[in-house]
């Protein structure tokens, strides 16, 4: 019988409870605290891995901004060089500048002699150094006749060793440099004859066959010129769909179709877009090869359908308040869109633009399809000049035997890394500082 004392009775269910319901909460906060700890640790292993990938880069590319030169006194033979003394910038053109280098380093290491020899001591040099010699008297004629202490770019195997790419302690066998090359190298250090720059010809000259020669002057142009038609052709059609799609569009079957095979493109592999280059632009149309004009046509297909995609977003967050207020003080629906709407909707449509931009200069795969992988040592001085870009220039460099193109790629690799990262971040500041919150 019951004593008269409910409480008594329900205090053991109401217990049970109590104690059920504090150990689901007690395992629930477990299992948060253990989804939080793998977020964090996953996190942390991305960014570990990121900034191994960057400071591998940056370690290994950082000296290809550097580059090494020798001090040698060069005689500027005035018989060599312009016997008649007239001056004229056509003979100083085709003289003999590569006798000059080859007299210079004879004359820094007199005791040198045998073929042998001096094949190794005029390797010291870089192959470019007789267009050095010349550059400097077809500016400055008044040389012939004098000598000068010139520094004459170095070969790529001497910048290695200077760098410390090459291991001097390893045996002569298993060196690009042998010993004789190496003394050498350290009677010009103890003459103070060794200095190591900035290398500014790395962002001036076009591509090389060798290493200390090569730059991605020629690969930002043509990457400028590219993006440049990209951006032409690519936002302003974009823009126009966006805002026919989205304002002025029926919603029927057709649009419907349309938006989907939009978002299918965007989806699509790089390189079907270089094959539709290949196949409709060079081979149809027969625009030239390895041209920016046909690349930046290319890449404006490619990146279409993020404009179009990012630029309806845009147009989708201006809120209906806008669009009424201005149709019910007598605005036309053109007037609405392109007065009131498509303004608030810009900063957002220019962010998506940016970074299909980026997207479009980190792309290689459509490129290679329309021949601009071609070996290109000029730099391209407008939209129909044969050219290539940083993507297919590193590329090309990476696939190169000699060790000095291994820091070439990686320096590519930084200068391409800074557009991108210059690019998306002005992509953020325009977002942040013209973006409304409604």
């Amino acid at each position: 019988m019951s004593n008269g004392n409910p409480s008594s009775s329900g205090a053991p269910p109401v217990r049970r409870v109590l104690e059920a319901v504090t150990g689901s909460l007690e395992r629930r906060y477990a299992s948060e605290r253990r989804f939080r700890l793998l977020g964090r640790i996953a996190v942390i292993t991305g960014l570990v891995f990121v900034g191994s990938l960057f400071l591998s880069i940056i370690l290994t590319g950082y000296t290809g901004f550097k580059q090494t030169y020798l001090k040698v006194p060069v005689t500027f033979d005035q018989e060599l060089l312009d016997p008649e003394g007239k001056r004229d910038p056509a003979a100083l053109a085709a003289a003999d500048f590569g006798a000059l280098v080859k007299r210079a380093m004879q004359a820094a290491f007199p005791e040198v002699s045998g073929r042998g020899e001096l094949r190794e001591l005029f390797g010291l040099v870089s192959s470019g150094a007789e267009y050095q010699l010349q550059d400097m008297v077809e500016a400055d004629p008044s040389l012939l006749g004098t000598t000068r202490d010139v520094w004459l770019l170095a070969s790529d195997d001497i910048d290695m060793v200077v760098k410390g790419h090459i291991d001097r302690s390893v045996p002569e066998a298993e060196r690009r440099v042998n010993d004789r090359p190496l003394a050498w190298l350290d009677a010009l250090e103890k003459r103070g004859a060794v200095e190591t720059r900035f290398n500014w010809g790395f962002f001036t000259r076009g591509d090389s066959r060798e290493p200390e020669l090569a730059g991605i002057g020629g690969a930002v142009m043509g990457s400028f010129y590219t993006l440049l038609v990209c951006l032409v052709i690519a936002f302003p059609i974009g823009v126009a769909a966006a805002v026919y799609l989205e304002e002025f569009a029926p919603k029927n079957r057709l649009t419907d179709l349309i938006e989907v095979n939009i978002n299918n493109l965007a989806a699509v592999p790089s390189i079907v877009f270089g094959l539709l280059g290949l196949a409709v632009l060079i081979n149809f149309f027969g625009m030239p090869r390895s041209a920016p004009v046909v690349g930046g046509l290319v890449l404006a297909l490619m990146v279409l359908p993020t404009i179009i995609i990012a630029g309806r977003a845009s147009l989708k967050s201006v809120p209906p308040s806008i669009r009424e207020a201005a149709l019910g003080v007598g605005a036309s629906k053109m007037q609405t869109v392109f007065h009131h709407v498509l303004p608030l909707a810009m900063p957002g449509m220019m962010t998506g633009m940016i970074i299909g931009m980026a997207h479009a200069l980190g792309e290689t795969a459509p490129l290679l399809m329309i021949g601009m992988v071609a070996f290109v040592v000029d730099v391209p001085k407008g939209f129909f000049d044969p050219s290539t870009l940083l993507p297919v220039q590193v590329y090309l460099w990476a696939d190169s035997p000699e060790r000095a193109f291994v820091e070439k790629t990686a320096a590519a690799i930084i200068v391409l890394l800074a557009f991108l990262i210059a690019m998306n971040a002005l992509a953020v500041y325009l977002r942040k500082r013209f973006e409304r919150r409604w």
